[in-house]
């Protein structure tokens, strides 16, 4: 999967507008979505005032993330001649290789005859943008369905959306580079979208076929499959998708509690899997530090499609 840094440029501000614009229509029809949401309670129901507390500063990222990628670009959607001076100006036997390099690199032209040399940030910000896309175009469609109680239908683009963030902040995306602004924001934004994806594949998979019941299936069993998949990922985590799995978690605790009573103690133990994944996630990045830092960033070419 991969776009042109010009493509992605314009592809993911459009697809938040429309997620934003079908966020309204969520919050201001009738029934709105939380009151879809309070009809429908299941043993995977967070407190939804955890939902809207997470994705407004959230949605203050994304717009910092999708300025970075259109000022990647340039006025005119070209970064070489940003960068071409500082790339040139060394001495007489370095200068005639940088800049032949360069210019090698400079003449990667994409769809639209852009001249595309890029950071290795730059470009991860630009494979990011197919899956980022993605993912506000399932959530707004999820809003039409939830929105109607189709739950069931609902529940599908839920499942691509999180799967999808999952694959990509786990398969695809480098080390975060502590400095470059580009690689921080590119991991804050994936990274939460995949941690409140793990959130919305429980919550939306247990209303879509267990509405109102309020304990997992299988008993114990579904209970110790919680508790060990969030361990699990918990395990493979930084410090930003680890404390978003704990987020999820004390929502999960909090919503069973004032729901239910913490009948069966289901709120109760949610609350300690938060404390134990918050504990793995400590352990985890404190033994195996994630981050990176590359303060020299190298320009590659950036054909027009990114793989």
């Amino acid at each position: 999967m991969g776009v042109s840094l010009s493509t992605a440029r314009w592809l993911a501000p459009t697809s938040f507008l429309i997620d934003f614009a079908a966020q309204q229509y969520g919050m201001l029809s009738t029934p709105n979505m939380k009151d879809i949401h309070d009809a429908n309670l299941s043993f995977f129901s967070p407190q939804p005032y955890f939902i809207g507390a997470f994705f407004f500063p959230q949605q203050l990222f994304q717009l910092a993330w999708l300025y970075r990628l259109w000022k990647a670009g340039g006025s005119n959607g070209s970064i070489a001649a940003k960068r071409n001076k500082p790339l040139t100006s060394s001495s007489s036997s370095s200068s005639s290789s940088s800049s032949s390099s360069f210019s090698s690199s400079s003449s990667a032209i994409n769809g639209e005859g852009e001249s595309n040399a890029v950071t290795a940030t730059t470009r991860t910000m630009v494979d990011f943008a197919p899956y980022y896309t993605i993912g506000n175009l399932c959530i707004a469609t999820w809003m039409i369905f939830w929105n109607s109680s189709q739950l069931k239908t609902s529940n599908i683009f839920v499942i691509i959306n999180s799967l999808a963030q999952l694959y990509y902040v786990f398969a695809k995306l480098p080390p975060m580079d502590l400095s470059s602004t580009d690689s921080i924001l590119t991991h804050v934004v994936s990274k939460t979208f995949a941690g409140i994806g793990v959130l919305d594949l429980l919550h939306n998979g247990s209303v879509a076929y267990f509405t109102g019941q309020m304990q997992p299936p299988a008993g114990v069993v579904g209970k110790v499959l919680t508790g060990l998949g969030f361990a699990g990922l918990a395990a493979c985590s930084d410090w930003i998708l680890g404390g978003c799995l704990v987020y999820d978690l004390v929502a999960l605790a909090v919503g069973q509690g004032s729901y239910y009573g913490n009948q069966g103690g289901w709120g109760s133990l949610l609350g300690w899997y938060a404390v134990g994944t918050a504990g793995v996630v400590v352990l985890k990045n404190v033994l195996r530090p994630p981050y990176v830092r590359n303060d020299k960033h190298e320009y590659q070419a950036l054909g027009k499609n990114v793989k």
